[in-house]
């Protein structure tokens, strides 16, 4: 069996060696976590905010649509209660250049009057026009007693087109 002393011996080359290779170990795997850390195209984060109740979304009929703000007073959303009776909200503001989107119940999209962006209202993808993302969407949760609040909002950051 070695000593002690005959274990520990290594020379210089080799020393370098396992430094060189620990670094770049510890670069590709630091590196690694940062990409897998941030937030990827196709994905979404949830933002919390302070829960409030929707005033009038019970008297939203299917096919039809409420204006509220949420998160902050001055934050526009629309409420949208699709032909089955299930409601889903969006921030009004166009992923374009932020003019406040229209619900066009007539087509039953959400419509940005600026440059003519269309959003699919079920989903607050992209259908037509400039915007580069969907809608952030408002996060939903129903009470007791039928009370509809907005919980939170889901920040999308990806290119999907519908």
């Amino acid at each position: 069996m070695p000593s002690n002393s005959e274990q520990s011996n290594i020379d210089r080359r080799e020393f370098c060696n396992h430094v060189l290779l620990g670094s770049a170990g510890i670069v590709l795997t630091a590196n690694q976590l940062r990409a897998t850390a941030a937030v990827q195209p196709g994905h979404e984060r949830v933002a919390s905010y302070p829960p409030m109740k929707i005033e009038g979304a019970e008297r939203v009929m299917p096919g039809s649509f409420l204006y509220f703000n949420y998160p902050k007073r001055d934050d526009v959303a629309v409420l949208v209660r699709n032909q089955e009776g299930e409601y889903i909200a969006f921030s009004r503001k166009c992923a374009h250049l932020g003019c406040s989107i229209e619900f066009d119940s007539r087509r039953q999209c959400l419509a940005c009057p600026c440059h003519r962006g269309i959003y699919d209202s079920r989903t607050g993808y992209v259908v037509y026009g400039p915007p580069p993302k969907p809608l952030d969407q408002i996060v939903l949760q129903m009470r007791t007693g039928g009370e509809l609040w907005a919980v939170g909002r889901t920040i999308r950051t990806n290119d999907d087109r519908a």
